[in-house]
């Protein structure tokens, strides 16, 4: 079935945009705002370290098992209601922690969040390929990058918020934007057309048959595992250096503004870039050299390891996306593909916060996570040489193309 999201009218574009960019900054607070807190949380809920990894845990899992449903999603509610719907359930979940701050109602306002942020990004890609057409990937800059925008405000101000209001209140408090972004796509987003419109037979196989696409999921995974990595244990790990709660909140909030410097760099200049390996290794070499800043010399090497760390995963998070959408030729494949990529991606992102965690507990120390993440660079550096451009289109008017990219990883 193709979209069911009509082209959005040129003086429609604009308004369309905003909200997309408002919904993105919406994705991220629930999770973000929750490292430069941990230690307060902790302390009041008695959780462990590995508990404290299943905040970010779970909702990446649970977004990873949401974008896997995406196609069934979008058959049933179609994109403009199941993004509100999303959103509205990131709003819900942040409201709850004012009234259920214990170790249950966390981790369940988690789990609540990570399945409304699953049914926004499996969703909007469509979107995004069926409104913009050419320009889909500059618009994918701009929604990543909003994305790490709203990481940014949160974690910059988490400590100051919990400070005059309680943590309680610093967690719930990012209820309030996500409800007025409900409201503004509910009011900007193209109509949908009606069920069962433009069904069309696929002369290609499941996504899950084609090893490019798990070549995809996983490059996905690993990027997105760093991210979470980082999101999750940053602030705590230079807590425990011996830095104050407010600073690991702006290091990180910091290491966010490098990530959306280099999105919106991704958004601008990803078109001189036809061959995305190019931009990929380049990418991967800052994240890697942050990575190794943080296992060296964290203290000493603090502002190169904020830096360059966070250089590298703002852009691979949107790179990682355009290079799947550079794999379909409709709106259809693109949501078919990246439900698949981020589905699973996100299942082997998931990992990395609570694996930190135990890692934590066993060694009171976060250096072998960080050698853990820059092996996982290496791989994702291997895999690149394999995303020649053009090299595998899985979707689209050329089944002959299609079919024969099936054998490729």
């Amino acid at each position: 079935m193709k979209s069911r999201i009509s082209a959005a009218p040129a003086p429609a574009a604009g308004l369309l945009l905003l909200a997309i960019v408002a919904v993105a900054l919406n994705l991220r607070p629930v999770m973000a705002v929750q490292g430069p807190l941990l230690d307060l949380i902790e302390r009041e809920t008695g959780m462990g370290s590995a508990g404290a990894g299943l905040l970010t845990t779970l909702p990446v899992a649970m977004m990873g098992l949401g974008a896997l449903a995406g196609g069934r999603l979008r058959r049933l509610l179609g994109e403009r209601v199941g993004i509100v719907l999303g959103t509205l359930l990131v709003a819900l979940a942040c409201a709850a922690r004012l009234l259920l701050p214990g170790t249950a109602g966390l981790l369940g306002s988690a789990a609540a969040a990570g399945l409304g942020i699953a049914l926004v990004q499996a969703l909007m890609p469509g979107v995004l390929k069926a409104s913009f057409g050419a320009g889909a990937g500059r618009a994918m800059g701009l929604y990543t990058t909003g994305i790490m925008g709203g990481a940014a405000v949160a974690a910059a101000s988490a400590a100051g918020v919990a400070a005059q209001l309680g943590w309680q209140a610093g967690l719930a408090l990012w209820a309030v934007p996500a409800a007025a972004a409900a409201l503004l796509w509910w009011r900007a987003a193209p109509a949908a057309r009606g069920a069962g419109v433009g069904l069309q037979a696929r002369s290609t196989p499941a996504v899950w048959r084609l090893p490019r696409a798990w070549s995809l999921m996983l490059f996905f995974g690993l990027g997105t595992g760093a991210y979470t990595l980082v999101l999750a244990w940053l602030p705590p790990y230079y807590v425990s250096l011996g830095q104050s709660r407010a600073a690991g909140g702006l290091l990180l909030a910091g290491l966010t503004v490098a990530e959306v410097v280099s999105g919106l760099l991704v958004s601008v200049f990803i078109h001189r870039f036809p061959d995305r390996r190019v931009p990929l290794a380049a990418v991967l070499l800052s994240l890697l050299a942050g990575l190794g800043c943080l296992i060296v010399a964290p203290l000493a090497l603090m502002a190169p390891a904020v830096f360059l760390t966070g250089l590298g995963i703002g852009a691979l998070f949107p790179l990682s996306l355009i290079l799947a959408l550079d794999h379909v030729d409709d709106a259809q494949g693109a949501s078919e593909l990246t439900a698949f990529v981020q589905g699973g991606g996100y299942l082997v992102a998931s990992l990395m916060p609570v694996v930190a965690g135990l890692i934590r507990e066993r060694l009171a120390d976060l250096t072998q996570a960080w050698v853990l993440m820059a092996l996982g660079v290496l791989l994702m550096l291997a895999l690149v040489l394999r995303f020649a451009p053009r090299s595998c289109r899985l979707f689209g008017p050329r089944p002959a193309q299609a079919a024969a990219c099936a054998a490729k990883a």
